[in-house]
């Protein structure tokens, strides 16, 4: 009898009151006669070579994969599936040289991380957060002081015009703003349609109102806002990140926000997670934080626990899966289509 694929997932995804944070259905997905899955035994920032020769498959949050994870004795993983879409944590040059397929679950996050961009775009625009503190302070009558910003004609600047950036500018549309794009890897002609204006980085920064992040994090992004592009922005701007925490310098958006060279910002990543409690961000009252979850709604986080758990499946019946990062894992699984 052929041995059952074995299916390790994240314990992240249990929540410290035992409940877990894809509904049971979701689970139903693993009840394949070809899968054996379970939890792995802790939370782990980094997937130990114990642990990697124990599966055939990973579905994981935040863990980490290294190079050394993969060079243990036994090692047996075949898949690694993210859930969400960001693979920064992942040695994808390793996996392919190993013939590690690597996938991720973009049609899971389009839409949650598109409409929490503009939920703070709404959010910063309409000060809701000061607003909300008047009236716990007895401040009411301040009001008049602080108007919102109408969003007519206002310009709304997407750095990553891939997946999620492309659905932004999607529900940004019908606000009525004027819409920007920076992407070194989409021609205008691409976007065709989305009613944005591709162009550089330099020129989106000076124009915008907002300036979101989306794009991913790899060598050429990692550090990409620092003080001289925030200096480019204007005073009156808003600066939104959703992407990853190291595309931004963060000491220089704590001193852009402090020297009043942008209005606010609002914050969803950083450099380093879980954020300390003296980080400087989390002092200042132009900024609206969140833990690397904005957009974690139910509908989000079952679809990444479905997908990812269908590439799992998809692998123990020797099928493709969806959403490949690394294709050219595949030339070292001969017995995938076997």
């Amino acid at each position: 009898m052929e041995a059952k694929f074995r299916v390790g997932v994240s314990r992240e995804v249990v929540n410290e009151d035992g409940s877990t944070m894809f509904s049971e259905p979701v689970f139903r997905v693993l009840d394949d006669p070809a899968v054996e899955w379970e939890l792995l035994p802790a939370r782990m920032a980094v997937i130990t070579p114990e642990v990697a020769a124990r599966y055939d498959a990973l579905c994981l949050l935040t863990s980490r994969v290294s190079r050394d994870t993969l060079a243990g004795p036994g090692q047996r993983v075949k898949l690694l599936a993210r859930f969400g879409v960001g693979y920064d944590s992942i040695d994808v040059d390793a996996c392919t040289e190993r013939g590690v397929l690597v996938t991720i679950t973009p049609d899971g996050v389009r839409r949650p991380v598109a409409a929490s961009v503009m939920a703070y775009v709404l959010a910063l625009s309409h000060r809701m957060i000061l607003k909300d503190r008047l009236v716990r302070e007895g401040r009411w009558l301040e009001k008049g002081r602080h108007l919102g910003v109408g969003l007519v004609g206002r310009t709304l600047g997407v750095v990553g015009v891939g997946n999620i950036g492309r659905e932004v500018l999607r529900l940004a549309a019908p606000f009525g703003l004027r819409l920007l794009g920076e992407d070194p890897h989409v021609r205008q002609e691409d976007v065709a349609g989305l009613g944005v204006t591709m162009t550089d980085l330099a020129t989106l920064l000076r124009e915008s109102d907002f300036v979101s992040m989306n794009c991913l994090l790899d060598e050429s992004t990692r550090g990409l806002m620092g003080a001289r592009e925030f200096a480019l922005m204007k005073p009156t701007a808003w600066f939104i990140n959703t992407a990853r925490g190291p595309v931004v310098q963060e000491a220089a958006l704590v001193e852009a926000l402090r020297a009043g060279r942008i209005q606010g910002a609002a914050i969803d990543v950083f450099e380093t997670e879980p954020a300390a409690p003296d980080n400087p961000l989390l002092a200042l009252d132009n900024v609206i934080v969140a833990p690397h979850a904005i957009c974690h709604t139910d509908q989000c986080m079952d679809a990444l626990g479905e997908l990812a758990f269908r590439a799992a499946v998809d692998m123990a019946h020797r099928r493709q899966p969806r959403t490949l990062v690394n294709p050219g894992a595949l030339q070292r699984l001969d017995w995938l289509h076997a």
